[in-house]
């Protein structure tokens, strides 16, 4: 059984396999047209470099897959649950590509870490806050999300996507499946020094409203589908 790498090990590796990432993302690339007719927008919201965040929400198997494919400036490295690492087929895939897991049922402190660092390194990497897919629209997300984002300090960026759901029967029935996929305006959060816990409830209410106005789908937004209910207290929006 291969050992387990540990966070300073992982983070250490990453420049070691962006050859498997570009690989794999151009095969993705040739593979996806033929599948799907995928419409991305927002591409710029993404900055080229620095510690960086994709919240995206997540309401089908294939989220993280358009993702990783269609971001063209950097490499988009997925948290993925650790149910995924155990599926003989996909997790090689995933292992492949480098993505890292996370203990759902449990204060997982090694994905924590892990996003932290590879941030800290000048990483972008994807997490869905809501921790599991949500068919039915955005739903209340974890306030590890907030932890991460600032104690790396880093860019957040709403990644929106709207009509995956059904994409199976689709290609059952030989027809692309339309998808859209939006990258919405970065910020960060305020953080000066240490955040009180408290404050993560807030923080990402706020945060959620951003991945919301992002959802090109308005039936898809939820919890958060009254947009008159977005405010930035804890917000600052920063170029890309």
């Amino acid at each position: 059984m291969k050992r387990e790498l540990s966070v300073q090990e992982y983070v250490a590796v990453q420049p070691r396999i962006a050859w498997r990432r570009w690989l794999m993302r151009g095969a993705l690339r040739l593979l996806m047209p033929l599948l799907f007719k995928v419409e991305v927008h927002g591409l710029d919201n993404i900055p080229p470099d620095g510690a960086a965040v994709l919240m995206m929400n997540h309401i089908s198997l294939l989220d993280p897959v358009l993702c990783i494919t269609v971001v063209d400036k950097r490499y988009a490295i997925p948290m993925t649950k650790i149910e995924n690492m155990r599926t003989p087929v996909l997790s090689f895939f995933i292992r492949w590509w480098g993505s890292y897991s996370v203990d759902r049922d449990a204060v997982d402190r090694k994905a924590l870490m892990n996003s932290i660092e590879l941030m800290k390194s000048g990483q972008l990497i994807l997490i869905a806050p809501e921790g599991t897919r949500q068919r039915d629209g955005l739903a209340r997300p974890k306030e590890g999300f907030a932890y991460i984002a600032t104690k790396a300090d880093a860019v957040i960026i709403p990644a929106a996507i709207s009509g995956a759901i059904g994409w199976q029967k689709s290609l059952q029935g030989l027809k692309r499946h339309h998808i859209v996929v939006n990258f919405g305006v970065p910020f960060k959060f305020k953080a000066d020094g240490r955040v009180p816990r408290d404050l993560y409830p807030a923080m990402m209410d706020e945060a959620m409203y951003q991945l919301s106005a992002a959802v090109t789908d308005e039936t898809m937004r939820g919890a958060y589908s009254d947009l008159s209910k977005t405010t930035s207290q804890h917000l600052v929006f920063v170029k890309s």
